[in-house]
């Protein structure tokens, strides 16, 4: 008894510290340090100068344009293909990189003795539309967590909290909310095709096409026009034949405590629509060989009310990064996916400074990973890398995400989506769209194409 007392005052503390948090605003003599130009911080918050020895350079906009020649709709070229590798990261050297590799990776070189990270110049790539910019700047003095950090408030558009707080605790929930408001397009359809190969090698692709549309990145728009819905997602199988035609459909609510996400499958055998609770949390992705759990998709996403969340600072380390050859149309799927992991001859790792954010599980929930970091670019808040932890406190699985800038919007965001489990030596990935057409940013959708009753206009029956 004594015990559960001090659990349930330890809980109300943890409250308590994130609701005094949310009362706290970004003065505008702080919010002044925000600026495209000029300014100590960047529009969304990140160190604007290099760092001391000049390996990270100073961020100057990012790509803010297309290279000459590129057409909308086509696979992205690499602007930086003339680029030579620094030096190689070998499961013979990792220990010379201290701090500057993470645990996952310390994970991946000791479990597989010819996986290598490729280390090239650092390109500060990363840049949004100046509305991003400008509704960032804004929301610095205004915005808000609320209902134990589960949800926002007083936020448009851009990055809810591009400055944050001093407190740990808070701060861990806002540089999360941070990734997931991060402008990814108002709509856009991809192709987000998938391989889980065996220990040796063999797999089938899964292909998978999807539709989202994000209603807080509309112009205009404000938290009441969204009507607490963040994102309607499509997902739809293609193949292989004994998954074709399986649908999932959610709604993600931005504050899931006021209303949780909402979701619906179809399955061509019963040939009906239904409720889907399961589709969160550690629940299996689809078609994923329980080698990925829902809330990765996107490197995380969904309620956080499971987790205790940390901001336990901010490091410069080597993370994949500008990854135009995996995602080029010049590569096929089966140069790279090889067993154990992808071809590392197709990745680009570079030096960034990341934000270092630290989940553990509460008392009284589950979850298959009690523990998790999370590393994500100051630049973009795309979370880039993930260590994930087991029940005995031992790290389990390692997560990354490859990412470009689709300068035609201008967004940063993943073009793959991996996850190695360091105890069966399987993996899993995502994005593999290099023979499929490119992501689609103009696709025109309104949420009534996001209902169950519009799955049967979808052709489903």
């Amino acid at each position: 008894m004594m015990m559960l007392k001090k659990t349930r005052t330890a809980a109300l503390v943890a409250l308590a510290m994130v609701s005094t948090a949310a009362l706290a605003k970004v003065s505008p003599q702080e919010a002044a340090k925000l600026g495209v130009t000029g300014t100590p911080l960047t529009p969304v918050g990140a160190e604007r100068a290099g760092n001391a020895d000049g390996s990270i350079p100073e961020w100057k906009g990012g790509i803010t344009a297309p290279p000459a020649g590129y057409k909308t709709g086509a696979h992205h070229p690499d602007p930086y293909a003339d680029d030579k590798p620094l030096f190689t990261i070998t499961a013979q050297n990792y220990k010379e990189y201290g701090d500057k590799i993470g645990a996952g990776q310390i994970g991946m070189f000791e479990k597989y003795k010819n996986w290598k990270m490729v280390v090239y110049p650092t390109r500060r790539s990363a840049a949004s539309p100046q509305r991003t910019y400008e509704w960032s700047i804004k929301n610095a003095t205004t915005g808000e967590l609320i209902n134990d950090g589960e949800g926002v408030a007083n936020v448009t558009e851009g990055i809810p909290f591009p400055i944050l707080e001093k407190d740990p605790s808070a701060a861990g929930f806002q540089a999360i909310w941070n990734h997931k408001l991060k402008f990814k397009g108002v709509a856009a359809f991809r192709w987000a095709n998938q391989a889980t190969p065996t220990a040796s090698g063999a797999y089938t692709i899964t292909r998978i096409r999807e539709e989202v549309l994000g209603l807080y990145y509309k112009p205009g728009n404000t938290l009441k026009d969204i009507n607490n819905i963040l994102v309607y997602f499509y997902q739809e199988v293609v193949s292989p034949p004994r998954l074709a035609g399986q649908v999932l459909l959610v709604h993600e609510t931005l504050d899931s405590k006021k209303e949780p996400r909402q979701a619906w499958v179809y399955n061509p055998g019963q040939r009906r629509v239904r409720r889907a609770p399961n589709i969160s949390y550690d629940n299996p992705g689809t078609a994923s060989d329980g080698l990925r759990t829902n809330d990765q998709t996107d490197m995380y996403n969904g309620a956080m009310d499971r987790y205790t969340w940390k901001l336990v600072g901010k490091k410069e380390m080597y993370v994949p990064y500008n990854s135009y050859k995996a995602h080029s149309d010049k590569v096929k799927v089966e140069d790279l996916v090889k067993p154990g992991f992808i071809n590392p001859d197709y990745l680009r790792y570079e030096l960034h400074r990341v934000w270092v954010v630290e989940a553990n599980l509460k008392e009284g929930q589950r979850h298959i990973n009690p523990k998790r970091t999370f590393y994500i670019d100051e630049d973009s808040w795309q979370i880039l890398v993930v260590d994930h932890y087991d029940t005995q406190g031992k790290l389990w699985r390692y997560s990354e995400a490859p990412s470009i800038n689709y300068y035609e919007v201008p967004v940063f965001w993943s073009t793959l989506e991996t996850t190695h489990d360091l105890k069966s030596g399987r993996y899993i990935v995502s994005g593999l769209d290099n023979q499929e057409s490119m992501y689609d940013f103009s696709l025109q959708t309104t949420p009534e194409m996001f209902t169950p009753q519009a799955l049967r206009q979808r052709g489903f029956q």
